[in-house]
């Protein structure tokens, strides 16, 4: 594997790449990433994966400061996965001190998450853009746990007429069912039990969808209550909304997320179940 810091370089080596994947991440790297570059393996080479813990699409009481890092483990699984190239960049060089451009999806970016993380959807798209330009992919591969961020992505994809395929891949989960995330890292052991709550919902939205209930608000108060019986967890949103365009709805058919983020102590953890999933 080889690793890349310079911008020139990594220019240098991906021009005229017909096939290459790209999975970008922040690093605290997990199974969650590694499957994405086994779902690009089977049609895409080289791999690049970036690592690259990107400040604008953090606000400012996040935990930019505190993100987990450790890029010694991080090139270790980056390696036994077989990526081809690890692209570490600098943030001078990524934003320099006379930087002023962002990308901004509008109305996308406002709802579900862009609610409470004002700015964080301009900070993904700004840095994606950065990353297609510099190591112009055919395909880039992303976690359907962030589903809001893959739709904003293919809609920026859309309407800037990149020559990039966004590929959505789904969700790995422990065994216990929690989502994987870099963030779970956070949880202590009983923060941990109770984060189990947010799968835990979605596997009840599911079997309540399967016995024939397609009224969300019935749904929805169930979760509610389902959340309310445990302890140091807190919703911030429960919703459904239809994977074209994030348009809430309150009739459940295929091609409905129902999303969930929910703060358990200090950690903001989100989930989704995709009907027909």
């Amino acid at each position: 594997m080889k690793i890349i810091r310079e911008i020139n370089e990594i220019r240098r080596i991906c021009r005229d790449k017909k096939s290459l994947g790209f999975v970008p991440t922040m690093g605290a790297l997990h199974k969650g990433h590694l499957s994405l570059v086994e779902t690009l393996q089977k049609d895409c080479y080289p791999i690049v994966m970036s690592i690259f813990v990107n400040p604008k699409q953090f606000g400012k009481n996040e935990d930019f400061a505190k993100y987990p890092r450790d890029l010694e483990i991080d090139i270790k699984l980056a390696e036994e996965a077989k990526v081809d190239m690890l692209f570490i960049p600098s943030e001078e060089d990524l934003y320099p001190d006379d930087y002023r451009t962002y990308i901004d999806v509008e109305e996308l970016s406002d709802k579900l998450c862009g609610k409470s993380r004002k700015g964080h959807f301009k900070g993904v798209t700004t840095i994606v853009l950065k990353l297609f330009n510099l190591i112009k992919p055919k395909v880039a591969a992303f976690g359907w746990k962030d589903a809001q961020q893959g739709i904003i992505l293919k809609q920026m994809v859309k309407d800037l007429n990149l020559d990039v395929e966004i590929r959505m891949c789904d969700i790995l989960r422990d065994s216990d069912g929690l989502a994987l995330s870099s963030r779970n890292n956070y949880l202590s052991n009983e923060e941990r039990k109770n984060a189990l709550s947010i799968s835990q919902a979605l596997q009840l939205s599911s079997k309540m969808f399967a016995s024939g209930v397609r009224d969300f608000s019935v749904i929805k108060k169930k979760l509610v209550e389902h959340f309310n019986s445990f302890s140091n967890t807190n919703i911030e949103y429960i919703e459904a909304f239809r994977i074209e365009n994030l348009q809430e709805t309150d009739f459940l058919e295929k091609g409905v997320i129902i999303a969930i983020a929910a703060k358990v102590g200090k950690t903001r953890l989100i989930d989704n179940w995709r009907i027909g999933e």
